[in-house]
This record gives C-alpha cells, structure tokens and sequence, in this order.
C-alpha cells in the first residue's frame, strides 16, 4: 500500500482539550441562553462547518487532494461558507430546526436479533446499529463503519447533538469485529469512548493523518493503518480500498482538513460493498469510483443531514444526490444510513426515506434497488434481478 502518512506523523491531530475562544455579539432570537446555547453551536459546528479560506494549492510532486499543510476537496470551488454565517442563520434567520426527541417514534425501530447477528448464515448480512455504524458481516468476517455508540455527537458528555435513540447493539452484544473502518474524524463518525471500549482487538482502518491520534487513545500502533484516496491492502480474504469523498475534517476550529476524508470500499470474498462516510456530490469522483471496480453488490449511502441546501450542499448529499451516487457508482443494491439519530441539520426527521423514494421513482429505478431498514434491523443481501 502506498504510504504518504509519514508526511503526516508530526500533526498534533489527537488533542482533546478544551480551548477558548471568544466570540462577537450578533442579534439573537428571543429565548437564546446565550452561554450554554453558544457551547452547543460550537459542538455542533465540529461536524457541520467550514471556513470562509481559499482552498490551500495542491503541492507540486503529491496528488492533486493534498496541500501544503493538510488536504483538500479537488472537485469544489472556493467555499464561501464561515462559522458566523451559519451563527446567524441557526439562531437569528428563519430556519425552523424540527424538534427530534418529540418525533422519534416516527422513525421505525426493532430489536437487534443477536441469534442472528451472533450465528450469521451463508449470505452476507448488514445491522443498521445507528447514524453511519453498521455492521457488516459474511463468511466469518465482520466490519464496523464509523462506531459511535456514546450518547452525544461531541468533546464532552454533557453537550452537543444528542442521541434520539439508543444503539440498537452495544459494544457488548458485538461479534467479534476484525476491521472498523474510519471516514473522517468529526465526532458524529470518530467517538473518543467507543474507540477506547472497542480497543486493540481489531484493527482501525483510517485516512491519513489519524494515526497518531488512534495512538494517543490508548490504540496499539501496529493495529491502525492509514490509507490515502485509492490505497488498497489486502488482509487474507479482505481486500479495503479507500476511496475519494467531498467532504473535510475537524476536532476543533484549529484543525481543519489536516486530516483526510475517504469513503471505502471492502470486498470480502466474492461479495463488495462500498461505504459512502460523509460526503458531497461532484459528477466525477462517484463515476470514478464505479470506473475503478468491476462491481459493488452493496452501497451503504447517507440520505441524511443535507438541509439548509444552501448551507451543507457542498459537504452533505441529500436523498437525490444519494439516489445519483447509486447510479454512478453501478451499485447493484443501496441502503439509506445516517438519518433518524442526531439532530445535527435542519430537515424534518423522518423526511430522508419520503424523498428517497421520490428520487428513485423519478429516476425509474425500483424501490427494491435503494431501501432503508429500522434501527436494529439485520438484512440480507441477496443479488437482485432488473435495471
């Protein structure tokens, strides 16, 4: 595998401390508490927000995602978007956040069956465990994506985007996991307590940079690989490649994109799946993706966190453009992940399924072929037939 994570190793990336900042005055909507709301929107803006900086230049001699000082997005424009603009328009403009905790009970929910999650049978099996985790198991080999299993999105336990609803699995009821693969390190997909419950015993697939802070967690080195965009390895039966997304990276707001951002694609056997992690839309990096392999028999794609469109356009898909990746990428099947758990965006909570099966019917592609599941639900994927 092609190792540029040396470039990298002196990044002081795994700091948790707290630092402080002070903050202009804006108008305020009637009600705002202004100490512990402020908190909150500075959590928040971890894994929503970037800032208003040109792109840094690609450096002569490195792919065309690196800079001199960390990564960028090579399919983007400049972003125009700020920290302060989305201050305003979260506590001063018009748009209305929908209340998740009332609304829970509209997103399905089941219990996790752990016989069948614990004795899986021949065909391969997904377990929606919450937001982005998801278990994927198939011939003895089981895969986590972005396990977060703590109450909020957040540095700290007492604020930020909490949980609507629990993990359908504990660290407890997991099989044994072989691999955990890691998308980016904002606190929604990288959660300090569940790497440390998890620990050693697996071994943590990560973009480059985050090593060190894997490490700093308490992570056996040997246990945790760094990937740039298309680095493949093969471990026995498991061949992981991680692949491009549009997206950035931040614990703090002195760290932004110093990290990289990756989707992933595993194959384990003769059975693929490609894991989306947070992600834009751009017509060429997905098309490249579906390019580079022979075929993806499933996709695991976010449908959620996508509104203000005018705000997280850049950074988050929504339904449609989720409904665009399947088909650029050729994925045979697709399940809808990241929707009903953290309030972290302005879209009602159960809107992400309604609009993903308006997108597929105006694209003519069959209900079948992009589905969602409930929370705790185990699914079998077995290979479809038609378009």
């Amino acid at each position: 595998m092609t190792r540029i994570g040396s470039l990298l190793r002196n990044r002081s990336s795994g700091s948790e401390k707290e630092k402080q900042v002070s903050w202009c005055r804006i108008h305020l909507k009637p009600g705002f508490a202004s100490p512990l709301v402020m908190l909150q929107l500075v959590l928040l803006s971890f894994s929503l927000l970037s800032c208003t900086h040109a792109q840094p230049p690609a450096i002569i001699n490195l792919p065309v995602h690196h800079t001199a000082d960390g990564f960028r997005n090579p399919c983007l424009p400049e972003s125009k978007r700020s920290f302060f603009r989305y201050f305003r328009m979260r506590y001063s403009g018009d748009v209305e956040y929908p209340d998740y905790e009332e609304n829970a009970s509209k997103v399905p929910t089941v219990k996790a069956d752990l016989d069948q999650i614990r004795n899986p049978q021949t065909a391969p099996q997904v377990t929606w465990i919450g937001h982005a985790t998801v278990l994927i198991q198939y011939r003895g080999i089981a895969i986590l994506t972005d396990p977060i299993f703590s109450d909020r999105a957040s540095p700290v336990t007492f604020l930020g985007p909490k949980r609507v609803h629990p993990p359908a699995l504990s660290i407890e009821d997991l099989p044994k996991i072989d691999y955990v693969v890691l998308s980016h390190n904002h606190y929604d997909h990288l959660d300090l307590k569940s790497v440390r419950d998890i620990g050693s015993d697996v071994f943590w697939l990560v973009p480059l940079g985050l090593k060190k802070w894997f490490v700093n967690a308490g992570i056996k080195e040997e246990k945790v690989i760094e990937f740039d965009w298309w680095d493949k390895r093969q471990f026995d039966r498991v061949i992981i490649s991680a692949t491009p997304a549009q997206h950035w990276s931040s614990r703090s707001l002195w760290d932004k994109s110093e990290t990289l951002w990756v989707s992933w694609l595993m194959q384990i056997d003769d059975f693929t799946v490609w894991y989306s992690g947070d992600t834009g839309y751009n017509p060429c990096q997905f098309r490249e993706i579906g390019a580079a392999f022979d075929k993806i028999d499933l996709s695991l794609i976010t449908i959620g966190a996508y509104e203000p469109r005018w705000f997280m356009k850049d950074m988050h898909i929504n339904p449609a453009e989720a409904v665009q990746i399947h088909r650029d990428i050729g994925a045979e099947y697709s399940l809808g992940i990241q929707w009903g758990t953290f309030r972290m965006t302005a879209e009602p909570i159960e809107e992400p399924p309604v609009l993903l099966k308006d997108a597929l019917m105006k694209n003519n592609i069959p209900l079948n072929k992009f589905e969602t599941v409930k929370i705790g639900e185990t699914k079998k994927i077995l290979k479809l037939d038609g378009p």
